[in-house]
């Protein structure tokens, strides 16, 4: 089987799976500085149900500093896993002991930002 060339810039699936650790660890962390890092300016999270709870990036900070992720913060074990990588767009999927989420990420001049966050507690 031949190997396929991919176009890949080195480096963006290890930028994209620290945008997703800067998300996660600043929330159990409420280290409001990785969570701003992480997130695009139009960001809308969701929760998984009937109705979709719906979550925009200054709630999610402000959220953040006050530490309501902390109490989340007791396993701390993730996995990031990147399922897409094509241009300037990405999809990840994490796994935490609290929550399952898909992420979807745009390429900004300031590097990897969530877009998009689905998620539901584990």
């Amino acid at each position: 089987m031949e190997a396929v060339e991919t176009r890949e810039p080195i480096g963006d699936r290890e930028a994209v799976v620290a945008a997703a650790l800067d998300y996660f660890e600043g929330w159990f962390d409420a280290d409001e500085t990785r969570m701003e890092r992480a997130l695009h300016p139009d960001l809308v999270k969701r929760r998984a149900g009937e109705e979709l709870g719906i979550t925009k990036k200054e709630r999610m900070l402000e959220l953040t500093r006050q530490g309501e992720g902390c109490e989340d913060a007791a396993d701390r074990r993730l996995d990031v896993e990147v399922t897409g990588l094509y241009g300037d767009i990405a999809s990840a999927t994490v796994r935490s002991a609290v929550y399952h989420e898909y992420l979807h990420l745009v390429r900004t001049r300031d590097g990897w930002k969530i877009a998009n966050a689905l998620w539901q507690p584990t």
